[in-house]
Parts: structure tokens; C-alpha cells; sequence
């Protein structure tokens, strides 16, 4: 089974999406799950994973209901405040539906330290308690911050995202690289190869631009914790779903073919507990 691990869906609404600015026109629109099913069928891809894009309870809703009517949405990433006295009990609310695979909180808008909060540590030290994954989605300035909980943590299931959303237009930064290398080393912790085009300059890239920062996570996170996701529909700032997963069939296209089952979902199923 293939699997795109990241994308997302709305109905948008521009009072509460003011994270699509100006320069995002072509994301001010809805993006719902017949707007995908086509293209995933275009591209071979069995299913996928949905995955929060606005810090409320009311759109974990909204992508469980978008799942209970399409069977090709594997899993659901939601939200929940992870500083509620009554966390556990929404965790075990959403726990009851068993698409929902995991929570993400939009760390990248937070400042640095967000992760070395107390309330956050144990917001998400009670994720385990429901098998459930954390997606961290973090900037290279934050991932210090990222591998201090992590370690915190060993029972914690986490997923960076976006590999940590680094300057892929720019040669690669020791910051961005010794923290990949430090987060990797925590068997705990898995990787998305998953927003790479919007990380680009002005968005214009070759195929080649990638490379380098595929390599290292090849290298450091190995064949079992790595998972293709697509970002769709925030890729279209840069390119098109095809294009994107390209990329990736691409630069492991001579790979051995146990390898890319596991990178293109084998290693989604076990990450997210599919079925």
C-alpha cells in the first residue's frame, strides 16, 4: 500500500486562515477529499494521511467526518490544547475514533522554547497513554528545543515534519545538520520527507536542489523511519502533486525495492498504526 503521510484539508475561511497571506492566493480556496481522489489516483497512491492545519478542536471534527466518508483517508492528525486541565479526557474522546492517529500544534509559530515548556512537556508526555503519534512541526531554530523533549520522552512516538523545514536553496547549515543528526540518534523519532518545494527561494529549484538534503536524512534516519508526504495542497505554492512525489521516486529509484515499499508506506503504516 502507498501512502502520502502530510496533507491537508479545508474549507477556507479567511477570518480564521490568516496564515494564508497575500503571496498564497492559490491556497484561498477549499481543498476537500474529492479535490484529492483523483490525483492520488493519478499517482498510484492508496491513501493518505490528514493532518491539522488550524489550532482547533473544531476542524479535528471536520477531518474525522471528512474520513468516515472517504476510506482513503487513512488517519487523522489533529489538535487538542496539550495545556487543558481536561486533555485526557479529549484525548480519550478522540481515542474512541480510530482514525485518529496522533496530534500536531503549529510549534513553527511558536518562539524557540516553546517545546522546553512544562505544560507542553506534559501535555505530550500523555500522548502515549493512547498510542498516540506527535507530529513536530519545528524550524531548525527550534530543534534544540525539539531534541530536549524528545529524550524526555523515550515513550513518546514523534514525527518531525517538513525535515525541519531547512533553506534548500542555500548550502546546507551546521545548525540544521548537527540537530538532524542529534534528533535521529532518538530511536523514538521518525521523519517526513515532506515540504520541500516551499522551502525554496521565490520557489524556483532543480530536482538536484533536494538531493543533498535527502541524503542526510537517508543517511541518519535509515530505511525504517522515514515516510513520503506530499503537503498538498500547501505544494501548489511551488509545484504539483506529481512533481513532488517525483522527487523522491526519483532520488531513490535505485534504491532496493524493499526500501522504497517501506519509504512509501510501510513505514506510514507502522508510524500511524494503519490498518
Amino acid at each position: 500500500m502507498i501512502i502520502d503521510s502530510h496533507q491537508h484539508f479545508w474549507n477556507y475561511n479567511e477570518q480564521r486562515d490568516t496564515w494564508i497571506n497575500e503571496s498564497m492566493e492559490i491556497l484561498k480556496k477549499d481543498f476537500l477529499p474529492h479535490d484529492l481522489e483523483p490525483i492520488l489516483k493519478q499517482n498510484k497512491i492508496d491513501g493518505c494521511i490528514a493532518v491539522q492545519a488550524d489550532q482547533s478542536e473544531e476542524e479535528t471534527e471536520f477531518l474525522l467526518k471528512c474520513a468516515s466518508e472517504n476510506k482513503f483517508i487513512k488517519g487523522v492528525v489533529g489538535w487538542v490544547d496539550l495545556c487543558s486541565e481536561n486533555l485526557e479526557s479529549r484525548l480519550s474522546y478522540f481515542s474512541n475514533n480510530p482514525i485518529f492517529k496522533g496530534v500536531r500544534h503549529i510549534v513553527q509559530a511558536e518562539n524557540s522554547n516553546y517545546l522546553r515548556k512544562k505544560d507542553v512537556e506534559k501535555g505530550i508526555g500523555k500522548l502515549s497513554k493512547f498510542n498516540l503519534t506527535f507530529d513536530l512541526l519545528i524550524t531548525t531554530e527550534q530543534i534544540k528545543s525539539a531534541i530536549s523533549l524528545v529524550e524526555k520522552l523515550p515513550n513518546q512516538k514523534f514525527i518531525l515534519d517538513h525535515i525541519a523545514k531547512p533553506k534548500i536553496s542555500e548550502p546546507i547549515e551546521n545548525d540544521w545538520l548537527s540537530g538532524i543528526i542529534k534528533l535521529s540518534e532518538k530511536k523514538n523519532v521518525w521523519c517526513k520527507l515532506s515540504g520541500l518545494v516551499t522551502e525554496t527561494n521565490g520557489y524556483n529549484f532543480e530536482e538536484g536542489d533536494f538531493y543533498p538534503f535527502i541524503k542526510v536524512i537517508f543517511e541518519n534516519f535509515g530505511p525504517d523511519r522515514i515516510l513520503f508526504g506530499s503537503d498538498w495542497p500547501v505544494c501548489l505554492l511551488a509545484s504539483n502533486y506529481k512533481n513532488v512525489l517525483g522527487i523522491i521516486i526519483n532520488y531513490f529509484k535505485d534504491y532496493d525495492l524493499e526500501v522504497k515499499k517501506k519509504i512509501f508506506g510501510g513505514n506510514a503504516k507502522i508510524f500511524y498504526n494503519l490498518f
